[in-house]
């Protein structure tokens, strides 16, 4: 056997025990309930936000947070330096609503921070956060029907739970949006497999930019945001903290009412990897594992021309059926048929992951006009 049967078979097994687990996992996601009753004295939650050039989603996000049923709700949003007119966005419904919501203004970013964990520290340190029951973390870009939070406050507290993450629904509206998004969100459920993320004796953990709910006592006990703040992707490990300090970490499906526009086109999607793709502690083995996932990801178009047709069209089709599924059901819209091109994709990936290592072996992270240094 050459080696090109050797890596055809060995991508089309990769390919199908991610499809298969990707099933599993999706079929063991828990839902929440519909329209669930919360106690008389309903604990109090405060939303915290980090605003930086978010000013195309944001007004639609701020609304919808404003707008929850949730009695017990504050909203504390940190402008964390933006020239985009998020400014005037927030300063404008604060003046509506300021009962629910306060604004501040930070245009400074201490060293040793990256922005959104400062920003997010900063809110958790307001007077509304430090006598809140919970704090809920979502991005500037995320929107939410009237009774979400009613509905995980109440999942949270029907069983034991201190740190919860929904995953939300990905809105998309450009050609490389729609290739790229929704198939990768599917790859999030490959990886988290939700009935063994509250699993004390599993590895498992999930947090989410989206929507993050961690009851106070918990993130103090972890030190917060302040106990990683040069951590990228600090959703995830905020939650992973969090769950080795002896916490209970649960998810569930927030989709199609919770959801969210990450990136306005392909080139925002790249730039998003270069921030978060080589954040994780080994990502010094990047050279090593990219090639090999560049060879699993474009095996439908190298496939044929080593003499397994069959193998190529069988992932070619299955991919976007399965996977494609999936989305769906958690965004609640029709299959695309641009995700027929979905190993163009291996492509997208190879150039944010490679953006990212770089600026790795700089010791940089950038992220909306920033490099932050990480070396101390």
């Amino acid at each position: 056997m050459v080696w090109t049967d050797v890596a055809a078979w060995g991508s089309t097994a990769v390919m199908l025990a991610g499809l298969i687990l990707l099933r599993r996992h999706w079929a063991r996601l828990p839902l929440l309930d519909a329209d669930p009753a919360l106690p008389a004295d309903p604990p109090s939650v405060c939303l915290c936000i980090p605003v930086r050039n978010e000013a195309r989603e944001l007004a639609a996000a701020l609304d919808s947070w404003l707008a929850q049923d949730y009695p017990a709700l504050r909203i504390v949003a940190v402008d964390d330096g933006s020239t985009d007119g998020s400014t005037e966005i927030l300063r404008g419904r604060e003046a509506t609503q300021p009962a629910r919501l306060r604004v501040l203004r930070n245009d400074h970013l201490p060293p040793g921070w990256l922005g959104k964990n400062h920003a997010l520290h900063l809110a958790s340190e307001q007077p509304e956060a430090r006598s809140a029951d919970w704090l809920l973390f979502a991005d500037g870009d995320v929107q939410a029907s009237p009774e979400l939070l009613r509905r995980a406050l109440a999942f949270a507290l029907g069983q034991p739970t201190d740190i919860l993450a929904l995953v939300p629904a990905v809105d998309v509206a450009t050609p490389g949006e729609r290739l790229a998004l929704p198939l990768a969100a599917s790859a999030f459920l490959v990886l988290v497999p939700p009935h063994r993320v509250p699993d004390p004796r599993h590895p498992a953990f999930c947090g989410v930019g989206g929507f993050t709910l961690v009851r106070r006592s918990a993130y103090d006990a972890v030190g917060g945001h302040a106990g990683a703040p040069l951590e990228a992707v600090d959703d995830m490990m905020l939650a992973r903290r969090v769950k080795r300090a002896g916490y209970v970490n649960r998810v569930a499906l927030g989709g199609p009412d919770l959801h969210l526009r990450m990136y306005h086109g392909l080139w925002d999607v790249i730039r998003a990897m270069r921030k978060n793709a080589a954040a994780l502690p080994i990502w010094w083995t990047i050279p090593l594992a990219l090639p090999l996932a560049m060879v699993v990801g474009l095996s439908p178009l190298w496939m044929p021309f080593a003499g397994h047709g069959g193998l190529a069209l069988l992932l070619w089709l299955l991919v976007p059926a399965l996977a494609g599924d999936v989305q769906q059901r958690i965004t609640g819209l029709p299959m695309d048929l641009l995700w027929a091109l979905w190993p163009l994709n291996a492509l997208v990936m190879a150039w944010g992951t490679a953006w990212a290592f770089v600026d790795r072996l700089r010791g940089v992270n950038h992220w909306r006009g920033r490099d932050v240094s990480l070396r101390g």
